[in-house]
């Protein structure tokens, strides 16, 4: 498995997260050596839902109002279809998902099933090649995106699948773009000092 250790990375969810598409990405990323970072609208803990009714919970690290995107090296957006229509009616939770895909951050992002629902919001899928739960197919079609039936697709970073169907491939591309985008950073942050030290 590829090893992300010394990672921190956040896990945007509130109340109505399909149990799946958080508990496993979590316990995939603490099991390759990263650490998962639930980032919610308000303190406590947080419910999932499960086979049509509400199931386990899990406790909120931080909330959204008191963090950005620089202190994370990735994102994982679980769907579920409560879960992504409340966040998306939250301008702290937007701009959270928005930043991480600021031209100098470019941080990889990995959002499954209805997840991609933020990334209309956030206004971030134009041009980009991704897919998501068919219901919503639409509303990335017009938002710009390239939507596309498999399941998983990797754009620039962008990690996303349909379903819990899926998860066993949304998780390896998952792990290798986070992985990944460390070697993005470090190649960029060379780059600057070698352009700062040609300027002496």
């Amino acid at each position: 498995m590829d090893n992300i250790k010394d990672l921190n990375i956040a896990i945007l969810a509130t109340n109505g997260f399909e149990h799946s598409e958080l508990f496993i990405p979590k316990k995939k990323i603490e099991d390759a050596g990263g650490k998962a970072t639930i980032v919610s609208l308000d303190s406590g803990s947080i419910k999932s839902w499960k086979d049509g009714n509400w199931g386990k919970t899990v406790k909120v690290d931080k909330l959204v109002s008191e963090v950005t995107s620089d202190d994370f090296d990735g994102l994982v957006l679980p769907g579920g279809v409560i879960n992504p229509d409340l966040l998306r009616d939250n301008e702290k939770a937007v701009n959270f998902v928005k930043d991480f895909f600021m031209e100098k951050k470019q941080k990889p992002v990995a959002a499954i099933c209805h997840g991609p629902w933020m990334l209309v919001e956030a206004d971030v899928v134009k041009g980009r090649t991704l897919t998501s739960y068919s219901s919503i197919k639409t509303d990335l079609i017009n938002a710009g995106a390239n939507w596309t039936d498999e399941e998983v697709v990797v754009d620039k970073g962008l990690v996303t699948s349909r379903s819990p169907a899926d998860m066993e491939a949304f998780i390896d591309k998952m792990l290798e773009e986070f992985k990944e985008g460390t070697h993005r950073l470090r190649s960029r942050t060379r780059t600057s000092e070698q352009e700062t030290s040609m300027l002496h």
